[in-house]
């Protein structure tokens, strides 16, 4: 359900799923999503031929269950979020407009609601992605600073500050990753060591999350995550250790890791160069 929340709700999401179809396209969206609130999205040809905003503001909002607004026309909507085992069931209710038959207005809101269905499946697939950086230490020392206590909070920095770990690195074993909001709730991902060979390589997969403080390996929220690999490789080269990532994680969070995970390897980095 947060998926189809963030995507439904976030600008940067709307504009890749708000237009009927191929031959338009949606610029811009403003979206300040609380009782009274304004929210506008610019609809265009593609051509620049027309375009129109459709705009208008929330009159109640129950996070994910419903959304009440109103156009700017005087026309309500009314959207709702159903939760199911493993999906989310969105409808819409619309009053039509008089310019256009109501035949055609359902087939346009119909195929915008297929845009956001494709769109927002896409962003639960699965992305792999390939790390690397060399590293002037011995094998032996880049392994122990990456997984020991204190240096792994250092170097994790980078992804959430006072990022932590609860747990095993051995093989089989269950290990959390931490990290507290503003109130001190944890939160993080739960995985298994599927691989761990000392000074050579440890392959996690994660198969639940932290939710204030309680581990959550079942239900719809896991399904986007289960079976997500993220594996460390120590391969020693001349004048050093090749240290070798791979880490599983979907096209919403994609961009955020692209630019995190080289920040988090500097960081490792200087501290064993160091």
């Amino acid at each position: 359900m947060s998926l189809v929340w963030k995507s439904w709700t976030l600008p940067d999401h709307i504009v890749n799923w708000n237009y009927a179809s191929d031959s338009w396209h949606c610029p811009k969206a403003e979206n300040k999503l609380q009782p009274d609130g304004r929210f506008s999205f610019r609809m265009e040809a593609k051509d620049g031929c027309m375009g129109f905003d459709f705009s208008g503001k929330y009159l109640d909002i129950k996070e994910g269950e419903s959304i009440s607004s109103v156009l700017d026309d005087g026309r309500n909507v009314h959207v709702k979020f159903e939760q199911k085992k493993e999906y989310v069931i969105v409808s819409q209710e619309f009053e039509a407009e008089k310019d256009n038959s109501e035949e055609l207005q359902k087939k346009g809101w119909q195929a915008i609601l297929e845009n956001f269905k494709s769109y927002t499946e896409s962003l639960a697939a699965i992305v792999r992605m390939n790390f690397e950086i060399l590293i002037k230490a011995p094998v032996e020392k880049v392994y122990e600073t990456m997984l020991a206590e204190d240096t792994y909070k250092q170097w994790t920095y980078a992804f959430y500050p006072g990022s932590f770990y609860r747990g095993s690195w051995d093989e089989g074993e269950k290990i959390l990753f931490i990290a507290r909001d503003s109130e001190g709730n944890e939160g993080g991902m739960v995985a298994r060591v599927k691989k761990s060979i000392p000074n050579e390589v440890v392959s996690l997969e994660h198969y639940g999350i932290l939710d204030k403080g309680e581990e959550i390996t079942e239900g719809p929220e896991i399904s986007i995550w289960a079976g997500a690999l993220e594996e460390y490789r120590f391969e020693p080269v001349a004048g050093g250790t090749l240290l070798k990532i791979i880490s599983d994680t979907n096209r919403e969070y994609q961009e955020y890791f692209e630019n995190t995970w080289p920040k988090a390897l500097e960081s490792l980095k200087s501290i064993c160069e160091n």
